[in-house]
């Protein structure tokens, strides 16, 4: 009883281990990508052991080190989005070989100090663009680096090639080696990327009214994310006679049911903000709908909620019309002659209870009206705004930095081999990999743990075929290494040590710990300076990008008509408002990934103030789903609210947006009146004037 007693103080009275502390030690788990594994097993060995047996293994090496670089940005998905997600980094980085063999050829070596300070401001400025736009600037830097630096013989147009032919060949392999699909099925990925969205809408709906909402909310729209993506490509990438046909009839099925997937799941996410828990066998029924699309079948009857509120009743709509959709487009099924499209958004509208009183005397828009844009939304900043705006400007600077002081530092200490110093502080500057002490601590830990795997495999029988064999493995850890920086750097060093020994470099083992460590010092210095590591810019920026996207929403579905006492007609469901809300909510998760970083960097002497960018990334998603209710209470019979608030919303989001781009957060921004009487736009105002408090000091 007392040993009890003292235990529960005892664990009361411990303190939280730290973010930044915790962070290193962080794992992603889930299940082994086995297909990967293989194709990784038979990326850079086979290649490799090509080289070797004709009598050129520098481009052996070359092409193992593209598909080793490939296999890092192999992840799950369709074949299409692979073509896109390995196949662009790649061709960046056979531009940086190129670039960075040219520069060898011209005999100057500290030529390559200037050079590679503008690879890395472009690099730094481009990154901030997207998770591929990051893996493409890094790999070109890396290879920029690798190529001004290793001295393998050969033309520079035949090594970017190689280098180029090596990732291609794991997309071969990507191509080649999928997972089994059932006979007669076709558009496999697509189609499993569609039925995910119905899937992540269930669990949504399960979570109604829980503490689980908001997380499974992110959940859905990064489904919604994917499955657009991925149905993008499937048009933009398919063969021409997949075009007509039956390639067609597919690729028209799965679109038609996407988008009623995205109808529904807009107003599954009014649910998510009105709150009230609905009934299992309703929460149910887009779990049927998944069933159905990967089936190619109908998902039978739908149970939907009671129309008590305008939520309510356009969910209700909405699934009438997922469910005429499904009927329609089932394969092998000619629809009637007497069908009525209107059926499916043509319900009568809810009747409006004690909690939409204010809106009793709402009109209905009609259905299937056609409508034609009376707002042209506003066009992107231009590319030299966009180039130099705040959060590029200090993440290409950082970028140039690390790498130009890395490459002095190298070819002050080393006459050849210098590259590993500016290619591992290209590995470490990039934020997106982690907090900047996870990073160090794991590639200093993950280094010496690479080194020493290559020097035990060294000591076995030896040989090419056993160098072939350590390459072999240390490919197929790759889809599991990347779960880790630190076992993702492990295995990267075992192989590039493997490549340089299969070209003769057989004493650069151990000084690879040394150049590490001094890429780690700078890094870390760099890191520390004044005006380049505030959270607020590189934060801020995404932050800044979801507002922006979600005033342009806002004015996109409420401005008003074009001709004085025209009736005006809410746009939320046309294919811009789609295409802006989905820009939002890709913003707002990398807006999450940056302040979940940011969070758990070390707290040095300049972040002892910092922002709790958390709870503004938690404000940040009710103003954007707020935003998406609006639309969908308007597109059903609320009445629209008046120019003037439309006006201080969105003036108000353009201004805060303003704020966080530019990193001045101690600035405070006189908000306007709340809206009085659209209960979702007073939901934007005050969570925009908690987003407001929380970035102004004190």
């Amino acid at each position: 009883m007392y040993a009890s007693r003292f235990a529960r103080r005892f664990r009361s009275a411990r303190r939280p281990v730290p973010a930044w502390l915790a962070h290193p030690l962080g794992w992603r788990s889930g299940p082994i990508p086995w297909t990967a594994v293989l194709r990784g097993a038979m990326s850079a060995g086979p290649l490799l052991a090509l080289g070797s047996m004709t009598g050129r293994p520098g481009f052996g090496v070359l092409a193992g080190l593209g598909a080793m670089l490939a296999g890092v940005n192999d992840r799950p998905g369709t074949r299409r989005t692979g073509v896109v997600h390995i196949g662009l980094p790649a061709a960046a980085g056979s531009l940086g070989l190129l670039c960075g063999s040219l520069l060898e050829d011209s005999g100057s070596r500290w030529a390559a100090v200037p050079a590679l300070f503008v690879v890395g401001w472009i690099s730094g400025a481009l990154s901030v663009g997207g998770p591929v736009w990051s893996a493409a600037c890094m790999q070109m830097l890396v290879t920029a680096a690798i190529g001004a630096g290793m001295p393998i013989p050969g033309p520079a147009w035949l090594k970017a090639l190689c280098y180029l032919g090596g990732a291609g060949w794991l997309l071969l392999l990507r191509f080649l080696l999928r997972a089994p699909r059932w006979k007669g099925t076709w558009r496999v990925g697509e189609r499993e990327a569609v039925a995910a969205v119905f899937d992540a809408l269930a669990d949504a709906l399960h979570a109604l009214g829980g503490p689980d909402a908001e997380p499974a909310r992110r959940r859905l729209t990064a489904a919604q994310q994917r499955a657009d993506e991925a149905l993008r490509l499937m048009r933009l990438l398919s063969w021409p006679r997949w075009r007509r046909g039956s390639g067609a009839t597919q690729a028209d099925m799965i679109t038609e049911r996407f988008g009623a997937a995205t109808a529904l799941c807009e107003a599954g996410i009014a649910l998510l903000w009105e709150g009230r828990p609905l009934p299992h066998q309703v929460a149910e029924g887009p779990r049927r709908l998944a069933a159905a699309v990967r089936e190619d079948s109908t998902p039978g009857a739908l149970s939907s909620p009671a129309s008590d509120s305008v939520q309510r009743g356009a969910f209700d709509q909405a699934l009438l019309a997922v469910a005429v959709t499904f009927d329609r487009t089932v394969p092998g099924r000619e629809p009637a002659p007497d069908q009525d499209d209107s059926l499916a958004t043509a319900p009568a509208p809810p009747q409006a209870d004690e909690r939409d009183a204010d809106h009793s005397g709402a009109r209905q828009t009609a259905p299937g009206t056609v409508r034609t844009p009376m707002f042209r939304t506003p066009t992107s900043r231009p590319w030299r705004g966009r180039l130099f705006a705040p959060a590029r400007r200090e993440y290409g600077l950082r970028v140039a930095l690390c790498v130009s002081i890395s490459t002095a530092v190298a070819l002050t200490l080393h006459q050849v081999h210098w590259y590993w110093l500016p290619a591992t502080a290209a590995f470490l500057v990039k934020p997106d990999m982690g907090p900047l002490f996870s990073r160090v601590v794991n590639r200093v830990a993950g280094t010496a743990m690479g080194v020493l795997a290559f020097t035990l495999a060294m000591a076995g029988p030896g040989g090419t075929w056993w160098l072939i064999a350590v390459v072999v493995t240390g490919g197929a850890m790759i889809p599991v290494a990347t779960r880790h920086f630190g076992f993702q750097t492990a295995v990267i060093t075992l192989l590039v040590l493997s490549f340089l020994y299969a070209v003769g470099d057989t004493e650069a083992t151990w000084s690879r710990l040394l150049d590490t460590a001094l890429a780690c010092g700078v890094v870390l210095l760099v890191g520390h300076l004044p005006h380049l590591t505030d959270p607020g810019i590189r934060v801020g920026h995404r932050f800044a990008v979801a507002l922006r996207c979600t005033e342009r929403y806002l004015r996109h579905v409420l401005d008003g008509p074009a001709t004085p006492g025209a009736p005006s007609l809410p746009r939320g469901a046309d294919a811009q408002a789609i295409a802006l809300r989905h820009a939002a909510y890709r913003a707002l998760a990398e807006a999450r990934a940056a302040a979940e970083t940011a969070g758990a960097e070390w707290p040095g002497p300049r972040r002892t103030h910092r922002h709790d960018w958390l709870a503004v990334m938690a404000r940040a998603e009710r103003i954007v789903d707020a935003a998406t209710v609006c639309a969908v209470r308007v597109e059903h019979g609320v009445p629209m609210p008046s120019p003037a608030e439309v006006r201080g919303v969105t003036t108000a989001l353009s201004e805060m947006a303003d704020i966080l781009e530019s990193g001045r957060v101690t600035e405070s921004i006189t908000l306007p009146e709340t809206p009085q009487d659209c209960r979702s736009l007073r939901d934007v105002m005050t969570h925009l004037d908690g987003i407001r408090a929380l970035t102004t000091a004190a």
